[in-house]
């Protein structure tokens, strides 16, 4: 894969309470293109934070039904990318590419 098709794979890092307290074992958590395989995750991710990754697990989260001034809208479904890291390997999502 090219650079810049890594940057079309990786959408923006997830910044939880949840994920925080996953990247004291080692994991970071991404939100990702729906179309992204985990392979193409996995090589994303090594190749633009220059990371050795052990495993990637995947989710959907679905869109809820939300209104707004009465007006029934959908928010996007989400699909998140669990990376698992190599010991003593880390990622500071909070500084950015």
């Amino acid at each position: 894969m090219t650079d810049l098709r890594h940057y079309d794979v990786i959408v923006s890092p997830a910044i939880t309470e949840k994920s925080t307290m996953a990247s004291e074992v080692n994991q970071v958590v991404f939100n990702v293109a729906k179309k992204a395989s985990k392979p193409e995750i996995k090589a994303a991710v090594e190749a633009l934070f220059g990371v050795k990754v052990m495993a990637v697990n995947t989710l959907v989260r679905k869109g809820k039904a939300k209104r707004f001034r009465g007006t029934v809208g959908r928010q996007s479904d989400v699909k998140k990318a669990i990376v698992t890291l190599a010991e003593g390997q880390s990622i500071d999502v909070a500084t950015g590419l």
